[in-house]
């Protein structure tokens, strides 16, 4: 009987642990600083990429990897007869997942190619539990159905301190950004249906933390919390504010904490602080 293989892109919030224990292809994607190539994982790491970017001339540019990394990654996988379940970030902020589609096509392995709807922490839920179901002999229709299901049970919320990036990135106009940087407006983000939402926007950081403990309070009252993650941009006061009540109301589940990926964190900018969960 075949294998089934799991690759993912970069954006993929998943541990050095997690990736070896399920023996997961990374394909990196790529971030510009000052008309510099990096690649995730290979030439830049999520904690040198913050200082990086702050001290940058420009923001930076970001792109998916390039369609060969995903045919050669896809052959070399398939050699033994293995077929591939390629999971990629939300199409809504990347092309990653079309380029997994079309390397599928030109490849000699049967690969299938699946947008998780979401990216970090809340795609490597999907993923590992995906891996779970494949190690348990499960087909890659069994393994996309349960990450279909954990996508349906998760929740993604994003609290952006500076819009600085947002606006220089053409994502909100700079009408907008230029008043919320003088009202010193915050925004809580949320995404589902594949898609960024504004989910609050208030004055000052009091309103973030009004927010948060809404967020938390919901959490609580909701069904039973299976797994969490807090990622962010250099924005460790926060998080530790939001691990600390995490903790509180989930002292036996462990929070991965993370410096999120270059390519998110270019979007988001600095101080940026996401919380990532999925309930039975």
């Amino acid at each position: 009987m075949a294998k089934i293989k799991i690759v993912a892109d970069s954006s993929a919030g998943l541990t050095d642990d997690e990736i070896k224990k399920y023996d997961i292809t990374i394909i990196p994607l790529n971030v510009m600083i000052d008309g510099t190539i990096y690649v995730e994982r290979e030439t830049i790491t999520n904690e040198q990429f913050p200082k990086m970017m702050a001290n940058a001339k420009s923001l930076p540019t970001t792109s998916q990897p390039p369609i060969g990394k995903f045919v050669e990654a896809f052959d070399r996988l398939g050699q033994d007869g293995s077929e591939v379940l390629c999971v990629t970030m939300m199409a809504s902020i990347s092309g990653t997942v079309h380029t997994a589609e079309q390397a599928a096509n030109m490849s000699k392995t049967k690969v299938t190619v699946y947008d998780s709807q979401t990216t970090d922490r809340g795609m490597a839920f999907q993923i590992i539990e995906a891996a779970k179901v494949i190690e348990a002999g499960g087909t890659v229709d069994e393994a996309i159905a349960r990450m279909k299901e954990v996508l349906s049970k998760s929740k993604l919320y994003l609290a952006i301190d500076n819009l600085h990036n947002l606006v220089a990135g053409g994502r909100i106009n700079r009408f907008a950004g230029a008043l919320s940087s003088l009202l010193n407006i915050k925004v809580m983000l949320q995404v589902y249906d594949g898609q960024i939402h504004i989910a609050m926007k208030g004055r000052g950081t009091k309103a973030i933390h009004k927010e948060w403990d809404k967020i938390l309070k919901n959490m609580s009252e909701g069904p039973a919390v299976k797994a969490i993650g807090i990622s962010h941009v250099e924005g460790m006061k926060e998080v530790n504010r939001l691990k600390e009540r995490l903790t509180e109301l989930y002292p036996k589940i462990p929070i991965v904490v993370r410096e999120t990926v270059p390519i998110i964190a270019t979007h988001t900018g600095m101080g940026a602080c996401c919380l990532l969960y999925f309930t039975e």
